[in-house]
């Protein structure tokens, strides 16, 4: 039985009568509140005041969301977006005709340099706190975020798997499609939860939260290293990309593994960063 197809075509969200709420922005107000609760109990037992919760808020938000768009712009659709720059920010299109489109296209590779920019800001100007100790926190609630974003693109069927050519797989009726694929979202979606038990763990349970930069480091193994396997399962993003010997996706996930391996075995001396 679990070896059969499954035909997805869900609806694009909940009426509430007076407007929808889309299932993808449900899941990115999900992954944000839990990520709220999470440092919420993390601020709470290293002693710092509540109030720059809210700061923290606001700084995560808005690098994720400025970070994915231009990530998205710049590393995949840069050769459109080149000679339309006002439809960066805007949810619309103007050619060939007027569109309303929401605000899509979103890299993940653009979201983490965002949040990485932000956490140095944050740390400037509210919390004097070395960054990678900000870092080694704030990847926490990052990993469980990345669980519901996958499972709204999921349920958008987009970012698809590759035909499985077999019974096996998910059929997205939405892409007028009559044959199964990889749900290549579900399976990132699983891994990252896998991913948020283990950070989860190792800060609650061990002394790992100890080693600055750790945590920080193990998350951009684990997570790029997911994300670079998963690519070969994955539809290329950018068609003119997909001859290479590796996609767009996996080499932006490279320098991120390199940098995650840097960190967790880093000497310890230096604890400025």
């Amino acid at each position: 039985m679990f070896l059969n197809a499954i035909t997805w075509n869900p609806s694009e969200g909940l009426d509430l009568g007076f407007f929808t709420l889309h299932y993808y922005s449900l899941m990115f107000l999900i992954a944000f509140g839990l990520g709220w609760y999470i440092m919420k109990s993390i601020y709470t037992r290293e002693g710092i005041a509540i109030e720059k919760l809210d700061s923290l808020f606001i700084y995560t938000v808005l690098a994720t969301l400025i970070g994915a768009r231009l990530g998205h712009v710049i590393f995949y659709d840069w050769d459109y977006f080149q000679n339309h720059l006002l439809e960066i920010f805007l949810p619309v299109r103007f050619e060939p005709e007027f569109e309303f489109t929401g605000f899509r296209g979103l890299a993940s590779h653009g979201a983490a340099i965002g949040i990485i920019i932000a956490m140095y800001l944050y740390r400037k100007k509210v919390l004097d706190k070395p960054v990678l100790w900000i870092l080694d926190r704030i990847v926490i609630p990052v990993a469980s975020g990345g669980i519901f974003i996958r499972i709204g693109n999921f349920i958008n069927s987009e970012i698809i798997g590759k035909p499985t050519n077999s019974d096996y797989g998910v059929i997205f009726a939405k892409l007028g499609e009559d044959f199964p694929r990889h749900p290549a979202q579900l399976y990132e979606s699983v891994c990252y939860l896998l991913i948020f038990i283990l950070l989860w763990y190792l800060y609650w349970k061990t002394e790992k939260r100890l080693k600055v930069g750790y945590i920080f480091g193990l998350f951009l193994v684990l997570l790029w290293t997911v994300r670079f396997f998963v690519e070969f399962i994955k539809e290329a993003q950018v068609e003119e990309r997909a001859t290479w010997l590796l996609n767009t996706g996996q080499w932006l996930s490279i320098p991120f593994i390199i940098a995650g391996f840097y960190f967790m075995y880093r000497p310890t001396k230096n604890r400025s960063l």
